[in-house]
C-alpha cells in the first residue's frame, strides 16, 4: 500500500510556494512512474475507475452543489451542460478511464531506427513530457480524463479546475487518488490545486523547471491569458469555429441529418458546428433551415438565406467569427467549393471543418485544402473527440502546428529522445 497521503499538504501562505511544492512532488512522482511497467499503470487506472463507480452518490452530490451554485451565478446553458453530471455521464467517465488502461503504452515505444554507414545504430523512442499542468473550466470530466492520460503516458499532472466545478473536481480527484494508492502508485502523480485563487494560475504559468507544459481547456479569456502570460510551453486552442459545407452534390437526407446533429447534438462542445455553408447549386437549402428550426435552433443568415425563410434572423459580421456554444447557427450561401474554401480560410479557427458531398473529387480537394486540425467528409463535426477517435479520452484538441494537433491523448503527451548504440566508434 502506498503510504502517500491523499490530501494536499498544508497550503502555504502564497500561491507560488504552493505550486512550487506541488511541482516538486509531481517531479518526484514522474520519476517513479518512469520506472513502472505498463501493467502497473493500467492497474492503477482500473482501480481509479472502480473507485469512481463506488463513489457515485458522493460525486453526484458534489456535482449537485456545483449545479446549484452555477444556476445562482447565472452560468449559461452551455456552461451548465458542460458542468452537469448524472449516473450515465459518470459511468462514461469511468469507462473512459478503463479504455485508456487498455490502450498501448506509448512510453518507450520505438518510432524509428537506422544504422549509419559507420555502424552507429540510431533510434528514437517515446518518453513522457514529465509534469503536465492542466488549467480548465466547468468540465469535471477533464479531471478524470487528464489524470488517466497523464498516468498511462508516464506523466505526473497538476490539475487546476475552475471554481464552477470545485466540488465535483475534488470528489473525482479523491476517488482517482484512492485508486492509485490501491494500486501502489504515487498519489502525487495526480494532484489537484486546492485553492481557487487566480494567483494559482499565474504561479503555474511561471513554474518553469517544475511544470514542463501547460494545457488550458476553457473559454477564450482563459486560453488568451495562458498564452499571454505563460513562461512554460503551452498546447492550446482558442475557439471551435467549425464549418459544415453542404456541396451541390450532397445527398439531401445526409445533409439534413448531419446539419442537425453537428449543431444540436450537444451545443456546448468544442466540436459543435457554428457555421453552415450552402452551395448555391444545392437544391434544397430550405429543408435544412426548417430542420434546424424544428430542432430548436436559432438561425442567422446572409441575405440569400434570409429570403428563404421568415425564421432566419440577420447575421452580423461578428456572427461568422463566433463560437456560440449554444443553439444558434449562422448560415451563408457560397459559390461552390471555391467559395466555401475562401470563407473557411477567412473565418475558421482551424479546429474542425466538414464537407457533405457525394462527389469524391470535390471531397478529396476539400480534405487536402482545408488547413484545420480535423477535416471531415460526410461526418458530423461532433465526432471531433478523442474517445470517438479511439484514443480513449482527450485532454483537449490542439489547433496549432507544433508538437501535437487534433485530439491530444497518450501519444500527444510524449516527446522523444535519441538512443545511439555504438561499438567504439570515434569521430574522425
Amino acid at each position: 500500500m502506498n503510504a502517500q497521503a491523499l490530501t494536499a499538504p498544508p497550503m502555504p501562505g502564497d500561491a507560488p510556494a504552493l505550486i512550487a511544492d506541488m511541482g516538486a512532488r509531481a517531479r518526484a512522482a514522474a520519476k517513479q512512474l518512469a520506472l513502472k511497467a505498463t501493467v502497473d499503470k493500467a492497474a492503477g487506472l482500473v482501480a481509479a475507475a472502480a473507485q469512481i463507480r463506488a463513489r457515485v452518490t458522493v460525486i453526484l452530490a458534489a456535482n449537485a452543489e456545483d449545479m446549484t451554485a452555477g444556476r445562482t451565478n447565472g452560468l449559461s446553458g452551455a456552461m451548465l451542460d458542460r458542468l452537469r453530471l448524472d449516473a450515465g455521464r459518470l459511468a462514461g467517465i469511468a469507462d473512459a478511464i478503463d479504455a485508456v488502461a487498455a490502450l498501448p503504452d506509448p512510453s518507450g515505444a520505438e518510432i524509428d531506427r537506422v544504422t549509419r554507414p559507420n555502424g552507429l545504430v540510431l533510434s528514437r523512442v517515446r518518453v513522457p513530457l514529465g509534469v503536465v499542468g492542466i488549467i480548465y473550466e466547468s468540465r469535471p470530466n477533464v479531471t478524470a480524463d487528464a489524470a488517466a492520460l497523464g498516468l498511462m503516458s508516464g506523466n505526473a499532472v497538476i490539475l487546476r479546475g475552475g471554481s464552477e466545478a470545485v466540488h465535483s473536481n475534488r470528489a473525482i480527484h479523491a476517488a482517482f487518488a484512492a485508486g492509485l494508492v490501491d494500486a501502489d502508485l504515487p498519489a502525487d502523480a495526480v494532484q489537484l490545486v486546492p485553492m481557487q485563487d487566480r494567483a494559482a494560475v499565474g504561479a503555474m504559468l511561471r513554474a518553469q523547471g517544475l511544470i514542463d507544459i501547460i494545457i488550458p481547456r476553457g473559454g477564450k479569456g482563459l486560453v488568451a491569458r495562458v498564452q499571454d502570460e505563460a513562461r512554460v510551453p503551452v498546447l492550446a486552442h482558442l475557439d471551435g469555429i467549425n464549418h459544415l459545407y453542404i456541396d451541390g452534390a450532397a445527398d439531401p437526407a445526409k445533409a439534413i441529418d448531419l446539419a442537425v446533429n453537428a449543431k444540436m447534438r450537444r451545443t456546448g462542445v468544442c466540436g459543435a458546428t457554428e457555421t453552415i455553408l450552402v452551395d448555391r447549386a444545392y437544391p434544397a437549402p430550405l429543408a435544412i433551415i426548417d430542420a434546424l428550426v424544428a430542432a430548436g435552433c436559432e438561425v442567422r443568415g446572409d441575405k440569400a438565406i434570409m429570403v428563404l425563410s421568415p425564421h432566419v434572423e440577420t447575421a452580423s459580421t461578428a456572427d461568422w467569427d463566433c463560437e456560440y456554444l449554444d443553439a444558434i447557427v449562422s448560415i451563408a450561401m457560397v459559390d461552390g467549393l471555391d467559395g466555401a474554401l475562401a470563407h473557411i480560410d477567412a473565418h475558421s479557427s482551424r479546429h474542425t471543418d466538414a464537407i457533405v458531398t457525394e462527389d469524391a473529387a470535390t471531397a478529396e480537394r476539400f480534405l487536402a485544402e482545408v488547413d484545420s486540425a480535423i477535416v471531415m467528409h460526410n461526418a458530423s463535426t461532433q465526432f471531433a473527440d478523442g474517445g470517438e477517435f479511439g484514443l480513449g479520452a482527450e485532454i483537449g484538441i490542439a489547433t496549432g502546428r507544433l508538437h501535437a494537433r487534433g485530439p491530444v491523448a497518450l501519444e500527444g503527451l510524449t516527446t522523444y529522445k535519441w538512443l545511439v548504440r555504438g561499438t567504439g566508434q570515434v569521430r574522425p
